[in-house]
C-alpha cells in the first residue's frame, strides 16, 4: 500500500484482552495453564487467516484494513471447539429428565425402551430434510454461543440406511453453515430394537457391513463406541474399533462414564485419539491414557444433568500430564445444552480448573483431539481466523460469570458471521 503498510481484510481492535493458548499440540500438566494474554490487543486478518496479533499500536503500525471491528473493551478468544456432541436427532426427551429428577436412573430409562432408543425412533421416522433443518438451527445456536467447530456424532439411526442418512445430513450442514463439523460414526451407541435379543448379530453387522460402507463413503473421520456393560462391553468394543481403524477411521470412545469398566485402558491399548467422559476412570486407567497420549474429553455438565455424584478426576489427570479437552455432550437425553461458556464455568466448579486451563481445554486441546491443532484452537499468525468477541473485561470472567451469553460477535475464517445487536 502507499503508506507502506501491509493490507488486511479486517482489523479487530479495542480489546481489553486477547487471550489464547499457543501452539499446535495439546497442552497438559502445568502447561495447560499457560496462556498468552495481550492487553489492549488487536488482530489483522487476511485471506481467512490471522496475519498478525499483538498490541494495537503495533498492529496498526504495520497493517491497514478495508474494514474494522471494535471489540469495545471486551475479550477476544479463539472460537470454542466442542469436541463431543450428538446434534442429529428429531424430537426431545424432557419427560425423561423429569423421570430422572423423580429418581429413575439413565440405565433404568434405557432398559425400559427410552433413552437412546427413543431418539432412534425419531431419527428413523424423520426425513433427511427435517433432520437437516433441525441441525442447521442448532448450528445457529452454537455459533451465537461462540462455538466455531463441532464434533458431530451419529448414533440415533442404528441401521445402515439411517446412519448413512445422518452422516449425509452432517455433510450437507457442514457445506451450508459457517460452523465446521467433524463427523463421527457412532453406530455402536446402543443395540437397535430389532437386535435386542441378538446383540452379537448387530456387532457382526457393524463390522462386516456398516463400517465398510461408512469408510467407503468418506463421510466420517472417526468411529466411536459407547463402552459400558449395558451396551457394548470391552470385547465387542475392541472388535468394532479395531475394524474401524483397519478401514482408516480414527478412534474415539465413550468410556468409564457410568461404571468402572476399564474403558480407559482399552482406549490406550487401541491408540484412541480421545477417551470421553471418564467419571469412573481408575488411577491405572489414567496412567494408561497418559502413556498412550490419549486426550480425555470431559463433559462436566453430564453428571449434573444425570444426577450422578461421580466426577471425572480432572486434577489427577492434569497432574499425570494428560491434556484434557472440554465439551458439552449436546444431545437430547443426557445434556441438552450447546453452551460452551457454561461448560467452562462448571469445569471450574466441578474440576477445579482455572480460567486459563478451561480456555485451553475448550479451544486448543479440543482442536487437537479433532486433528485440527495446526489450523485452529489458538490465535496465532497463520492459523485460521476463528474467534469470538465477548463483552467481559478479562479472561477470568470466562469461568466467573455464568447464565448469560456474553458473545457479541463471531468471526469464522476471517468473516464476521455473527453479531449481536
Amino acid at each position: 500500500m502507499s503508506d507502506g503498510k501491509q493490507a488486511a481484510d479486517l482489523l479487530v481492535f479495542g480489546a481489553a484482552e486477547i487471550a489464547s493458548p499457543r501452539g499446535s499440540e495439546a497442552r497438559g500438566g502445568a502447561d495447560l495453564a499457560v496462556l498468552d494474554v495481550i492487553e489492549g490487543g488487536a488482530l489483522a486478518l487476511a485471506d481467512g487467516r490471522i496475519a498478525a496479533v499483538g498490541p494495537e499500536a503495533q498492529v496498526r503500525a504495520a497493517w491497514s484494513a478495508e474494514a474494522e471491528l471494535d471489540a469495545r473493551g471486551g475479550l477476544v478468544v479463539p472460537g470454542f471447539v466442542d469436541a463431543h456432541t450428538h446434534p442429529v436427532f428429531a424430537g426431545t426427551r424432557e419427560e425423561e429428565f423429569e423421570q430422572r429428577v423423580g429418581g429413575a436412573s439413565y440405565v433404568d430409562i434405557a432398559r425400559a425402551g427410552g433413552g437412546i432408543l427413543s431418539s432412534v425412533r425419531g431419527v428413523r421416522e424423520a426425513s433427511a430434510e427435517l433432520l437437516l433443518e433441525d441441525l442447521l438451527a442448532r448450528l445457529d445456536r452454537f455459533l451465537a454461543l461462540g462455538t466455531t467447530t463441532v464434533e458431530a456424532k451419529t448414533g440415533y439411526g442404528l441401521s445402515g440406511p439411517d446412519e448413512m442418512k445422518c452422516l449425509e445430513v452432517i455433510a450437507r450442514a457442514d457445506r451450508a453453515h459457517p460452523v465446521d463439523l467433524v463427523p463421527t460414526f457412532l453406530g455402536a451407541h446402543d443395540f437397535p430394537p430389532e437386535y435386542r435379543q441378538d446383540p452379537g448379530a448387530y456387532v457382526d453387522l457393524l463390522c462386516e457391513e456398516m463400517l465398510p460402507r461408512v469408510a467407503e463413503s468418506g463421510l466420517a473421520e472417526y468411529c466411536d463406541v459407547f463402552t459400558e456393560d449395558h451396551v457394548f462391553g470391552k470385547e465387542a468394543s475392541r472388535r468394532i474399533l479395531s475394524r474401524g481403524a483397519e478401514l482408516g477411521l480414527g478412534i474415539r470412545m465413550h468410556v468409564d462414564q457410568l461404571t468402572p469398566l476399564g474403558g480407559a485402558e482399552l482406549a490406550a491399548e487401541l491408540g484412541a485419539v480421545s477417551a470421553d467422559h471418564l467419571e469412573f476412570v481408575s488411577e491405572r486407567g489414567i496412567e494408561a491414557l497418559a502413556g498412550a497420549g490419549v486426550i480425555p474429553v470431559l463433559c462436566p455438565l453430564v453428571p449434573l444433568y444425570l444426577g450422578v455424584e461421580a466426577e471425572a478426576p480432572a486434577r489427577l489427570m492434569i497432574s499425570a500430564g494428560l491434556a484434557p479437552a472440554l465439551a458439552t455432550d449436546f444431545n437430547p437425553g443426557s445434556c441438552y445444552t450447546q453452551n460452551m461458556g457454561e461448560v467452562l464455568t462448571w469445569a471450574a466448579l466441578r474440576y477445579g480448573l482455572s480460567a486459563s486451563e478451561a480456555l485451553a481445554a475448550a479451544t486448543l486441546n479440543a482442536a487437537v483431539s479433532l486433528g485440527r491443532g495446526a489450523t485452529i484452537g489458538s490465535l496465532e499468525g497463520g492459523k485460521r481466523a476463528d474467534l469470538a468477541l465477548l463483552d467481559v473485561p478479562n479472561h477470568r470472567f470466562l469461568t466467573y460469570e455464568f447464565g448469560r451469553n456474553s458473545v457479541q460477535a463471531v468471526i469464522k475464517g476471517g468473516e464476521l458471521v455473527f453479531e449481536r445487536r
